[in-house]
């Protein structure tokens, strides 16, 4: 994998459905570190989400593709997947993108597309996290950022980061400590590709040239 430079940045697609608070937060961290990391558009499927306006506002071109303007599932991956390659990206980023993808559009950027999921995977994959945390009452509930995979929420993780579950914890002061974590990781992992640090060969994430370890997931601050 390349290292990107300011001459040759790092290609991004950005995907969302709703706020965006990822996606500001890569934003915002991709201009403090001054990263070779150009975020080529950003792209929802809700024309509605308010990420678009984060986008806009930081000068990034964006997208709609309505889910709800396609018969079915697959139509709609085939049109997504026509903008996304407009703009030859060398990653795409699930940014609370809200919408299961076909297998053929996974396998179509296998390699070069992460998502984050507010659990320590391979545990509550799916939605309602934070509620099943409190439910089976676990003492650590985490995020994980992995790249994306046929499976829901199942491919090879890349990074983790957790937190103690509090006595008082409810599903709502959960999410937002959880999106703390959230918006440090994230970053860090589109850092590592622009750098060249990180690829997945045959479902197996490496991490300069190696098999990432266990304690190289687990993020410490």
């Amino acid at each position: 994998m390349r290292v990107a430079s300011t001459d040759n940045p790092l290609s991004v697609v950005v995907l969302i459905s709703g706020s965006g608070t990822n996606l500001q937060a890569i934003i915002d961290y991709i201009r403090e570190q001054e990263l070779p990391i150009e975020i080529r558009a950003v792209i929802s499927n809700n024309p509605d989400a308010y990420g678009l306006k984060r986008a806009t506002e930081a000068g990034i071109p964006i997208e709609v593709v309505n889910h709800r303007d396609y018969q079915s599932r697959e139509y709609f991956d085939q049109a997504l997947r026509a903008v996304i390659d407009q703009y030859k990206p060398e990653l795409i980023v699930l940014a609370g993108f809200m919408r299961i993808l076909t297998d053929d559009f996974v396998r179509h950027y296998q390699g070069r597309m992460i998502n984050i999921h507010p659990s320590l995977l391979p545990r509550y994959q799916g939605l309602n996290t934070h509620q099943r945390v409190l439910e089976a009452g676990d003492e650590q509930h985490g995020v994980s950022v992995h790249f994306v995979t046929p499976e829901l929420d199942g491919g090879p993780v890349i990074i983790q980061a957790s937190i103690p579950v509090r006595k008082d914890d409810t599903p709502q002061s959960l999410a937002e400590r959880i999106h703390e974590q959230e918006y440090i990781i994230y970053p860090l992992v589109i850092q590592w590709f622009a750098e060249g640090r990180l690829q997945l060969r045959d479902d197996t994430v490496l991490f300069n040239g190696k098999p990432i370890t266990d304690s190289q997931r687990q993020f410490r601050v």
